[in-house]
């Protein structure tokens, strides 16, 4: 297995933040394999979606119509607005994806992209573990 950790900061912005990049440089000249990704975070998940056209802020926006940044519906309510909410994203958008890597490259559509959603502005400090496993 190699593996690595890519830092990010996300200037205590919530959004998507696209790691395609950092992924494709990881990957490439690995040959075939299987490449998990890891966000070791409670408030943070991993998805592929097309970027660019609108989903990021859509996303965003459909999360916090299902989880509303309003703390009176949260039994966890520390840090800033919403914070409880954040504690729940995991459970719909997961912290760990695994990519099939054919030739050295994520093994994605056209459209796809690799995505860190991050709705939580307290932490501004962000990783990401990617391993590779050859084939």
């Amino acid at each position: 297995m190699d593996t690595t950790l890519i830092h990010l900061d996300t200037g205590r912005r919530r959004g998507v933040i696209d790691i395609t990049a950092e992924i494709v440089a990881f990957t490439a000249g690995k040959g075939d394999g299987l490449l998990s990704i890891f966000a070791p975070h409670a408030t943070a998940g991993l998805a592929i979606i097309e970027t660019g056209a609108g989903t990021d802020a859509d996303l965003m926006d459909i999360l916090d119509e299902l989880m509303p940044r309003d703390d009176n519906r949260y039994r966890h309510r520390h840090g800033s607005p919403g914070h409880g909410a954040d504690h729940i994203l995991p459970a719909l958008v997961p912290p760990t994806l695994i990519v099939p890597v054919v030739e050295g490259r994520p093994a994605l559509g056209t459209w796809q992209s690799i995505v860190l959603v991050d709705p939580n502005q307290d932490n501004p400090k962000r990783s990401i573990r990617l391993s590779f496993f050859p084939g």
